[in-house]
């Protein structure tokens, strides 16, 4: 072959196989009958045989031809499949969708997020990775997720990120003396049990500072780093704690109630992904979805 092959040479190709007419064929790829004539004539040229015999008025592909067209029908279907697809993908309605989170967020507000995004994208599908904030660093400076869901990130060369301010809360036990209160102090945990997140995160020194400033001793009970373990354990009387909003709604009514805590303590989450790594259009979308699935509990909306 002297010159490559045209897809629109093999579409005549096979319409006109089909209708065994350069007219009929011409109407249904909406081109002239010469336009059609020009591909065919080319399309032999390239192949080196001839295409058609005329039978009783009617064109009928030469034995080359009906040996090649079980492969032209395949690529033909091919090509309408990367053209089905790669609309679904600029539709926002198809491609893969990589996250790594903490794993509290895997079990909480997560699920619920990615069932939403997912109901009208069939086309759509998802890897959620949960594991500890030092390993979701590896993996974006690695480029092996598309993006990551955080905490005390402090910042990376590699790793671009934005950071929303959660609002925190008291958690404790339903029908607890707490839940008379409008709010809750350090002063008013002055002699509950606390559980908490571990020492060495942002979060708990923040909290730690809060209680130091009020001049109240923390009275640690129990150590763990996921606030969904915290409000399981509040719920079963163990004591109680500190945990983000995001985490005590989805336990509300489940045995435990929550009120504000006071100061202020912020849990800062940051959705972290690779710079260099070029998004997906439904990577971007996503993010866009899960902040905005935060905006009933970020600090700047109370």
């Amino acid at each position: 072959m002297t010159h490559p092959l045209r897809l629109r040479q093999l579409e005549a190709l096979m319409v006109v196989t089909h209708h065994g007419s350069m007219t009929r064929g011409a109407q249904e790829l909406g081109i002239s009958q010469p336009a059609v004539s020009r591909l065919l004539s080319d399309l032999r040229e390239v192949l080196g045989f001839n295409l058609f015999n005329r039978r009783d008025g009617r064109l009928v592909p030469t034995q080359e031809v009906r040996y090649l067209l079980p492969d032209i029908r395949r690529v033909l279907e091919m090509m309408d499949q990367i053209t089905e697809v790669s609309q679904n993908i600029t539709d926002k309605k198809a491609g893969h969708l990589s996250i790594a989170c903490l794993p509290g967020f895997a079990t909480s507000h997560l699920p619920g997020v990615v069932a939403g995004f997912l109901k009208n994208r069939p086309g759509v599908s998802v890897t959620l990775e949960p594991d500890r904030p030092e390993r979701i660093l590896e993996w974006m400076v690695g480029e092996q997720f598309d993006f990551g869901i955080t905490d005390g990130f402090e910042g990376h060369p590699a790793v671009e990120s934005e950071h929303v301010d959660v609002r925190t809360v008291c958690v404790f036990p339903t029908g607890h003396q707490l839940g008379r209160l409008d709010q809750v102090s350090p002063q008013d945990l002055t002699d509950e049990n606390i559980i908490h997140t571990r020492r060495d995160s942002t979060f708990f020194r923040d909290l730690n500072e809060a209680f130091q400033k009020e001049q109240v001793a923390l009275n640690s009970l129990v150590e763990t780093r996921q606030f969904t373990a915290a409000c399981e354990l509040v719920c079963n009387g163990v004591g109680v704690s500190v945990v983000s909003e995001l985490d005590a709604a989805k336990y509300s009514g489940r045995g435990l109630d929550y009120r504000p805590f006071t100061p202020s303590v912020a849990h800062r989450l940051s959705l972290v992904r690779p710079i260099l790594k070029q998004p997906s259009m439904i990577t971007l979308e996503f993010m866009e979805t899960f902040l905005a699935s935060l905006a009933p509990f970020r600090m700047d909306q109370a």
